[in-house]
């Protein structure tokens, strides 16, 4: 069979975040999290709550020795916002910083080079009574924390991520509140989305004063966007949500003229915005957000096809059968995977691209032993890592794949309905067992190429 042998240096990794993995609750001094109360508020799908996920705090020595089971060369993992600043702002937790110091010099001396995300959504509980995202005060509070966690550990750990996902963090928790902290404010929504990119813009040198040579980024979930058929209409719906999911932080990570004027249009058209004059960006905060990155993270799961709705706005074409989709409703699509790299890399010219997360929620189906035979998740690995060697023939900057996730986890406000995982986790004893897909992804690993 052909075999796709990727470059020498290719960063295999898997990835996880704390929210979703570590559990101990206020242990060492943690505080509460957004996703903490809106547990409590009864939001989450099946009524659990993060409070323990997977015992990573406990059990983190174990994860490091799956992540050497499997020969992965990097680490994608978050630090928890709540348990080094517990209240948002203030003094840093010694003990939280403590926790991933020691954490970080077990990976380096496994041989797992950690890649750090600052914000992958566990917000203080004490910053959202503030406003959160929505108050322009969060900036400030922000750029502390990446100081705080950065003047600690930025002498070892060389790949720092300020935001996981702004969009998720924006629309999801500001605008349709399905995500903590649960708002339905589109005008919320806007300002989060702007506050994020600034807090980004403002980090980037203080991450870079604290680690010197460090490579430094920001990791977006895109979406390739294709009309449902030929037709202008279609066509049109398309380029409304390539405006609203991507470009709205494409576009003034990269270009040169701040967030992109159609879709700021679009978002006046739709009652989101009182007139085209974003009243909201200050004097200097586009050349802030501009702030030169060494690489841009690109998490993908799934394409969007579209078609307008009676009154003209982007909608879901729905053109796959339900029966055909994952356990989260999405398609599987892996060339759109090859198109969004070709489109970032022809549109935005990044220095280098990693594919920050990768996966597929699937029913995996237990035998008597917890262990997972999952070939439709071998299946999807495959396709989408020979669709991320297309794209590097095709010139494309690709450095590195985190595949989402190490095991299975607290899936936002799904619960533990929603299985990722490489290790399945019981989540009444948080016993790691390894799916076929992560024996897969070792050989994988090991031979530095996927076969057809």
């Amino acid at each position: 069979m052909p075999e796709h042998r990727f470059p020498d240096g290719f960063v295999w990794g898997v990835a996880t975040s704390a929210q979703q993995i570590e559990g101990g609750r206020g242990a060492g001094g943690r505080g509460d999290s957004v996703w903490d109360r809106y547990a409590e508020d009864g939001r989450i799908a099946d009524g659990s709550d993060p409070s323990r996920a997977c015992g990573t705090y406990e059990r983190w020595r174990e994860d490091i020795e799956l992540m050497k089971w499997i020969g992965v060369s990097a680490y994608r993992f978050s630090t928890s916002w709540s348990r080094v600043i517990p209240c948002g702002s203030g003094r840093p937790n010694p003990a939280g910083l403590d926790f991933y110091e020691t954490f970080v010099d077990a990976l380096l001396e496994a041989g797992i080079a950690p890649h750090i995300t600052l914000n992958h959504w566990d917000m203080p509980v004490e910053l959202m009574k503030q406003g959160g995202w929505a108050s322009r005060e969060t900036i400030a509070a922000f750029v502390d924390y990446a100081d705080a966690v950065t003047r600690r550990l930025g002498d070892r750990v060389r790949h720092w991520v300020t935001h996981n996902e702004p969009w998720c963090v924006a629309t999801l928790g500001y605008e349709e509140g399905c995500h903590a902290p649960g708002l339905t404010d589109p005008s919320a929504a806007l300002l989060a989305s702007h506050h994020l990119l600034l807090s980004h813009g403002r980090a980037v040198p203080v991450i870079r004063g604290n680690s010197p040579g460090a490579r430094v980024g920001i990791v977006l979930n895109l979406v390739p966007s294709y009309p449902a058929s030929d037709s202008e209409a279609d066509a049109d719906a398309a380029r409304q949500f390539d405006g609203y999911f991507n470009r709205w932080y494409l576009e003034p990570l990269f270009g040169d003229g701040g967030y992109p004027q159609d879709s700021i249009e679009d978002r006046v058209n739709y009652g989101h915005l009182p007139s085209p004059e974003l009243t909201y960006v200050q004097e200097g905060d586009l050349e802030e957000i501009r702030a030169p990155l060494d690489f841009l993270g690109v998490n993908y799961y799934s394409r969007a096809v579209m078609t307008p709705d009676e009154d003209g706005k982007a909608a879901d074409a729905k053109l796959v059968p339900e029966d055909e989709l994952t356990e989260m409703g999405w398609e599987v699509y892996p060339e759109g995977l090859t198109d969004l790299l070709l489109r970032v890399t022809k549109d935005y010219a990044p220095a280098e691209i990693y594919i920050t997360e990768n996966g597929v929620a699937l029913a995996d189906v237990p035998d008597e032993d917890d262990r997972v035979d999952d070939p439709k998740r071998v299946d999807y690995m495959r396709d989408h890592l020979i669709a991320a060697h297309a794209a590097i023939e095709q010139g494309v900057p690709l450095r590195g794949y985190f595949h989402w996730s190490l095991m299975d986890n607290f899936e936002w406000g799904h619960g533990y309905t929603k299985r990722f995982g490489l290790f399945r986790v019981n989540f009444d004893t948080c016993a790691r067992v390894p799916k076929t897909s992560a024996v897969w992804y070792r050989d994988a690993i090991a031979a530095n190429a996927v076969s057809d």
